[in-house]
């Protein structure tokens, strides 16, 4: 099984030395790792050439889910996983585990946990998001999955679509649920962290993004023809408040 692992960078010299280094450290071999850059004017590209990267592009995009959509139309592998430019595996068996469970479950797509990191001192755990095991129908309790976690056949984004660029900060929520509440793959847990991500993303920045995160969440559900019960949005970030305890 080849797996294809795309990693988007803008100006990110300061961190992506580490992500790129999780990777090529992995045990499991069969891997294509895709760079996709925003034309940075940092050092960016000069460290990702130093490594021995399968594809390398850097090209004006319209923001980080079309960037991801070019790593995913250019991705060769069986599976593709997505690990951000701050982001780094927790342990060089990542891979290894993530192509077991998929095989052993014989499954569309793996997710796992995750560790928000202090951005300084990544060894400080900020938060922890356990995912647990998925049952039909949690999403309308709020539940999905870290998405740097979720490992996804590229037969399903050829099937179902990839990210839809009408969503500033939801997007890949959007396309977890189109996937897996509303297409019905099958999918399994493994239950491990395998991923540190500094804090600050996008969506979690300020409260007005916050807001207009959830505002986003509503819509993915009326553009793919769904329904969420009267709780479903707001349990969704009340969960956020477990993974600190």
């Amino acid at each position: 099984m080849k797996i294809s692992i795309i990693t988007i960078t803008y100006n990110s010299a300061s961190t992506l030395e580490t992500t790129i280094q999780s990777v090529i450290s992995q045990t499991y071999k069969n891997i294509e790792y895709i760079i996709v850059d925003g034309n940075s004017t940092d050092n960016t590209l000069e460290i990702a050439k130093k490594y021995n990267i399968t594809k390398i592009i850097s090209e004006k995009d319209s923001g980080l889910y079309d960037a991801l959509n070019k790593g995913i139309s250019l991705a060769t592998g069986d599976v593709i996983g997505i690990l951000h430019s701050d982001d780094f595996y927790t342990n060089n068996t990542v891979i290894e585990k993530i192509v077991s469970v998929c095989e052993k479950n014989n499954c569309a797509g793996v997710y796992a946990d995750l560790f928000y990191v202090d951005k300084d001192d990544t060894n400080k755990i900020k938060r922890k998001w356990k995912s647990g095991q998925y049952n039909d129908g949690l999403f309308l309790n709020g539940w999905m999955p870290p998405h740097p976690t979720f490992f996804v056949k590229k037969e399903c984004y050829n099937k179902f679509g990839a990210f839809d660029l009408q969503f500033k900060s939801a997007a890949d929520y959007e396309l977890m649920l189109r996937f897996i509440h509303k297409n019905k793959i099958k999918i399994a847990y493994l239950p491990e962290f395998i991923i540190k991500m500094r804090v600050g993303g996008k969506s979690n920045v300020t409260t007005k993004n916050r807001v207009l995160a959830n505002l986003e969440d509503r819509k993915a559900w009326e553009v793919n023809g769904l329904k969420p019960k009267f709780y479903t949005l707001y349990l969704k970030p009340l969960r956020k408040i477990l993974q600190f305890f």
